[in-house]
Formats: structure tokens, C-alpha cells, sequence
């Protein structure tokens, strides 16, 4: 749920869907559509659809429990590096680094220089010590988030600061480096905010095609209408009746 999403937003949405499935074989044994319908108002809701995937996945090949290496984790639909990782160190409490956008600018801007994908990964794991991984990384999450920020860095505040190789002069080396996120473009009035209205309406039941416009929010252009739920329906997030829209499993 953390991924591109704040937690202000996630907090109450994760206690919900928690009270509903609390467990990997709760989730597997509901419908794509009512797991989707419970993560509405997050955005993003492919990851809602990966979710249940991964759910069934891992009833199916693990038991019901939710795998402890690094290989089976990347083998989930929708599972990259991060949530592995993150798994790993939060839920199994082992010994490996967790890369966000945050981490990534704080190793940056320690190191004076842009870094590749490997050599961020590389240095991150390096750095955590032996036993503290859950903790370690909490660290380094809250420093990037709260001091080493994107703009107006807390330079007098962090720990690193006499270790820094960058300290706030000169160009930053975050810009550019892997794995820090530039500037995300509006949502408001974007294809995001179109497909997560359409999301929360269906999330009632199924809708009317000729509706689908007003619905997204665009009762004047039926053709962007058209061209954003060809991209939903390509995903599985939506599929499609003889007259109708509807979730997965509705």
C-alpha cells in the first residue's frame, strides 16, 4: 500500500483491509473484484489486482505462508525488489536493505555522486548491521523522509552530516541517480484520477457502457474515455460485458 502512496492515506484503509483479510488464504479466497473494492481510494488498484494473484500464489505453492527468500518473493505478480526486500526485513526481520526513493537520495548525497541501480542496492545491504535489519531500515526510511528530503534537506539535523560528501553544496547528486523518483505530474485532471473513478463507481457494481464517460469524469470526451478503460481492460482491472463494466469476480 506504501508504494506511491502517503501513509496518511494508508493508515486507515490498511486496518480495514487487514479486519477483512488477515490472512494470505482470506485474501486468495475472495474475489479479485472485492479485494479491489476494499483497496479503492488508494490508487494505483493494479496493485490491488497483484495482491490477490500473489495471494493465491502463495495458498497454492507455500501453504499459506508467505515465502522467507528473496527468489520465491520476486516470483509474486506485481513483486519488484522494494516489496521483497521489504517483506524480508519487516515481516521475516533479515538482514537486507530496503530501497525507496528516500534511501536512494540519502546514499547519493552521502556518497557526492550518482550511483547505478546495483551500486545503491550494493552500498544499502552493505550498511546494515548484522541482527538490526528491521530496525536499520526503519533509519534509514525516516531519515530520507523526514531530514534528508527532496527539497529543503535538514543538513544541521542529520547524523551523516560530518560523513556527507555532499552537505548541501553544489548540484545534487540525487537528481538523476537511481532509484530517486522525479516530480510526479498533476493528478488532478490526469488518466489516474479518470481510472480510479471508474474503479470506486464500479466498486458498487457493474456500470452502464454509455454511462462510462460521466463516470470517469469526462462526460465531454467519450474517446479519452474510451482509450484509458482499453488500458484498465488490458490489465484485468475492468472486464467487459455486452453492455456493461464491471471488476474482476464482481
Amino acid at each position: 500500500m506504501l508504494q506511491q502512496t502517503g501513509v496518511e492515506r494508508v493508515i486507515d484503509r490498511w486496518v480495514c483491509f487487514l479486519d477483512r483479510f488477515p490472512t494470505p488464504a482470506a485474501c486468495a479466497a475472495s474475489t479479485p473484484s472485492a479485494v479491489i473494492a476494499e483497496w479503492s481510494g488508494l490508487g494505483y488498484n493494479r496493485r490491488a489486482l497483484h495482491l490477490h494473484r500473489s495471494a493465491v500464489m502463495v495458498v497454492e505453492r507455500h501453504g499459506g505462508v508467505v515465502p522467507f527468500d528473496l527468489r520465491s518473493l520476486l516470483a509474486l505478480p506485481g513483486v519488484g525488489p522494494y516489496t521483497a526486500r521489504a517483506v524480508l526485513a519487516f515481516a521475516h526481520e533479515a538482514d537486507v536493505a530496503v530501497v525507496d526513493t528516500n534511501v536512494a537520495r540519502v546514499l547519493a548525497r552521502w556518497m557526492g555522486r550518482r550511483l547505478t541501480s546495483s551500486e545503491v542496492q550494493r552500498l544499502a545491504d552493505s550498511s546494515v548491521p548484522a541482527g538490526e535489519g528491521w530496525g536499520w531500515n526503519q533509519v534509514l526510511l525516516d531519515l530520507g523522509a523526514g531530514i534528508c528530503r527532496a527539497r529543503q534537506p535538514s543538513c544541521a539535523k542529520c547524523p551523516l552530516e560530518f560523513s556527507c560528501s555532499w552537505r548541501g553544496k553544489g548540484p545534487d547528486p540525487a537528481v538523476g541517480s537511481a532509484g530517486v523518483a522525479g516530480r510526479q505530474t498533476p493528478f488532478e485532471g490526469s488518466d489516474r484520477q479518470g481510472r480510479g473513478r471508474l474503479v470506486a463507481t464500479l466498486a458498487s457494481g457493474p456500470l452502464q457502457k454509455d454511462h462510462l464517460p460521466t463516470a470517469m469524469g469526462w462526460p465531454n470526451d467519450p474517446k479519452r474515455a474510451s482509450r484509458v478503460v482499453a488500458g484498465l481492460l488490458e490489465e484485468g482491472l475492468v472486464v467487459e460485458e455486452v453492455n456493461t463494466y464491471a471488476l474482476p469476480g464482481e
